[in-house]
């Protein structure tokens, strides 16, 4: 029993030894630890807010674009895309298409650059490539739309079958 109480005073004595030289090191390291967490935080709570001013940005160009208030709106939905928001930007780049907002090819074919060089997953990315060689064969460029569809294709994407059927059009 003795012995037993020795050992646990000699284990408390080496932790308030350990304890007493690395004090500087530990209270580092805390001080560290501490500022990472809250950068990381602050960081998170920054990201939210700039996705939430999109989201509200991206409604708001929505509700332009039902007034017929179409400049207000394509002027919002750029500032969307030039964002470089993942989800949003996909999404007014694509209400730009289909609503044919904008006439001029080459700005738009600058959307899909920028919204190509965000990090998509494979399957919005093959979505995005898709529909940007839609848009290229609509509007006459069909050896780069065949050039992307190529690509879908040799990429194994969920695509393969329509763009299959599409090039065999």
């Amino acid at each position: 029993m003795q012995q037993n109480q020795d050992n646990n005073i000699e284990v408390k004595n080496r932790i308030i030894d350990f304890l007493v030289k690395n004090k500087k090191l530990i209270i580092s390291f805390l001080i560290i630890a501490i500022v990472i967490i809250s950068s990381l935080i602050f960081i998170k709570i920054k990201n939210e807010k700039k996705n939430d001013l999109i989201s509200e940005k991206y409604i708001e160009a929505g509700i332009y674009l039902s007034n017929k208030e179409i400049n207000k709106s394509i002027k919002i939905y750029d500032e969307i895309i030039v964002s470089k928001n993942k989800f949003y930007s996909i999404l007014a780049l694509n209400i730009l298409i289909e609503k044919n907002l904008i006439k001029d090819k080459d700005k738009i074919l600058n959307y899909f650059e920028i919204v190509e060089d965000l990090k998509l997953d494979k399957n919005q990315r093959d979505l995005l490539l898709f529909k940007k060689a839609l848009y290229l064969k609509k509007y006459s460029n069909s050896k780069e739309s065949e050039r992307l569809l190529q690509k879908l294709i040799d990429s194994d994407s969920k695509l393969k079958e329509i763009v299959k059927e599409i090039l065999s059009n």
